[in-house]
């Protein structure tokens, strides 16, 4: 049982290893949560603008969580900046326990959606992008974290397809390519988002500071993409 002040206390990055081994049981798909890790982290610590508190403002940044069949690494970046109590963590994946296999938005407290379905996240991510617009709010930026398996799914192509014409420049899709995905894209995954008209780089998804600089390049007018490489995942 953590104390309260461990609960209260600010935990950094170099405490997510830890954060993440508290969580224990079948179906961890590890190789699927430590993909996510850094990017996660430099989003939550350093770019989106959602805090616990704001977490139902609807002035907030959204974050949807696509890949969500590899939820450790989001439990444990929750639990380091407030929105989960940290005591949670050991009853990952039990059948009383909120944080499930998948995460899902009406227990896990600043989850934007359940997830964890291939192909869902980033269609959903620019329907909030639009129902945005359409409420006149401009500021709110729509974040989705999907993996490069998920491109194997027609539908995520439909949404990028739709998202480049359309100007959705407050979406920002975060790829991570670890090596999963079945089928090849002519020229690489960035070369499929700019040919539908987004904005895209390709990143070491290990590298903070190059993730930061990605995250945060400018892109008027045009949908942002960032495709994180990182180790593939049988490596």
């Amino acid at each position: 049982m953590t104390t309260a002040a461990e609960q209260s206390r600010t935990h950094g990055y170099d405490d997510l290893p830890r954060l993440m081994g508290m969580m224990t049981g079948d179906e961890k798909h590890g190789p699927a949560a430590t993909s996510t890790l850094d990017v996660l982290w430099v989003l939550y610590d350093r770019v989106l603008r959602v805090t616990p508190e704001r977490r139902a403002d609807p002035a907030r940044d959204r974050f949807l969580l696509s890949k969500g069949h590899g939820p450790m690494a989001y439990y444990a970046v929750l639990a380091a900046k407030g929105f989960v109590p940290v005591d949670w963590l050991p009853g990952f994946g039990s059948y009383d326990s909120p944080l499930g296999h998948h995460p899902d938005r009406v227990l896990v407290p600043g989850a934007e959606i359940g997830s964890g379905s291939l192909g869902h996240g980033l269609p959903i991510a620019v329907g909030t992008a639009l129902g945005l617009r359409a409420q006149g709010r401009p500021d709110p930026a729509v974040w989705v974290l999907i993996g490069d398996a998920e491109l194997d799914e027609g539908s995520n192509h439909e949404a990028i397809a739709f998202a480049g014409p359309a100007g959705l420049d407050r979406l920002h899709t975060v790829v991570i390519d670890n090596s999963s995905a079945s089928h090849a894209l002519p020229g690489g995954i960035a070369a499929r988002f700019e040919a539908a008209g987004w904005s895209a780089v390709t990143v070491d998804g290990r590298d903070h500071e190059a993730l930061y600089a990605a995250f945060t390049a400018p892109h008027p007018g045009r949908p942002h993409a960032v495709v994180a490489r990182v180790e593939p995942k049988n490596a």
